[in-house]
């Protein structure tokens, strides 16, 4: 599928966006200025921006405790990410979800959940509000490889090819759920036929490669929109630091983190071959580091001097306001 050099070029930026926003956000965990869990998104970051390229404003997205990196994909402002992520008042979520509960109705981003696999029968629901109100959106649900044998999953599924809705699930397989390999957690390990026995159609998709998802994606989109009925996408990724902050990654070896680094990375890879097309050289691509290095820092002092929030916040956002 031909990409325009506005659309590749974009996509770097935002994935280099996401990379670097992480980055500095794992180095703020490590000093003790982040508290909680946190959960990163390096090396999916192909995933989240080449799903989003192909949807259309009004679309909705949500996802699971992972969620930095869709929702900065999703447009939302970094700043507002890394003061929620500080738990301060100038957060997404006024520093009270912190990194697991990010939301931002404005993008249709709606979360950020820490159950696993919670996310699945929600996502279910805006798109039956979607049908049930005759809007043209779409609803995409992520959710990991861990999450698939939950059994809110199945009953999602179900539902959603009942009433033919307008759900695209996206399983971020990055190979291990928490510190379990696929294999021995899954009796059938290609995640992508999950949906088959209730007659949704699956596809697997190289997912550390731009090109390759934004193409499943658009097609996928379509699909959906079009009124058939829910999809399913199993993104073949991979997380280069542990599930969460907390953990050391020994299941996995070195050499295997760095095969992944250094064979798949999805931000090495669009730069190699919009180099090979003259679409950019290092000069452009150095260009890019140095905005969204301005960009992340940025996001980072005004998190650090958004105050946290009051006693009087204790008590808001529990229940609606009528």
């Amino acid at each position: 599928m031909a990409m325009s050099a506005d659309i590749l070029k974009d996509a770097y930026y935002k994935m280099l966006l996401l990379r670097r926003f992480e980055e500095k956000a794992g180095q703020s965990y490590g000093m003790g200025l982040i508290a909680g869990f946190c959960h990163l998104y390096i090396g999916q970051e192909a995933v989240a921006v080449g799903m989003q390229m192909a949807l259309t404003e009004g679309d909705g997205v949500i996802t699971s405790y992972r969620d930095h990196g869709p929702m900065l994909a999703a447009g939302s402002d970094p700043k507002a990410v890394m003061a929620e992520l500080y738990g301060r008042i100038g957060g997404c979520s006024l520093g009270k979800g912190g990194s697991m509960h990010m939301f931002d109705l404005t993008r249709q981003f709606y979360g950020g959940h820490g159950i696993v696999g919670a996310q699945v029968p929600i996502g279910t629901g805006i798109a039956f509000a979607y049908k049930y109100q005759k809007k043209p959106n779409i609803c995409v649900v992520y959710f990991g490889d861990g999450a698939v044998n939950q059994g809110q999953v199945y009953e999602a599924f179900n539902m959603a090819k009942l009433w033919n809705l307008p759900v695209l699930y996206v399983v971020e397989n990055n190979e291990y759920a928490m510190g379990t390999a696929v294999s021995r957690a899954s009796g059938n390990p290609n995640l992508y036929q999950r949906g088959e026995s209730f007659g949704i159609p699956g596809k697997q998709v190289e997912g550390m490669d731009f090109l390759t998802v934004y193409k499943a994606a658009k097609e996928a989109v379509d699909y959906v929109r079009s009124g058939k009925g829910p999809m399913l996408l199993e993104m073949k990724t991979y997380r280069y630091r542990g599930h969460s902050m907390s953990d050391p990654a020994k299941y996995r070896t070195k050499e295997e983190v760095n095969k992944y680094r250094e064979t798949h990375d999805c931000l090495e890879g669009l730069a190699t071959y919009m180099k090979k097309n003259k679409i950019a050289d290092d000069k452009w691509l150095q260009q890019q580091e140095d905005k969204v290095k301005v960009e992340v820092a940025d996001a980072l002092a005004f998190a650090e001097t958004s105050p946290e929030p009051g006693p009087e916040q204790l008590h808001k956002q529990v229940y609606i306001e009528v």
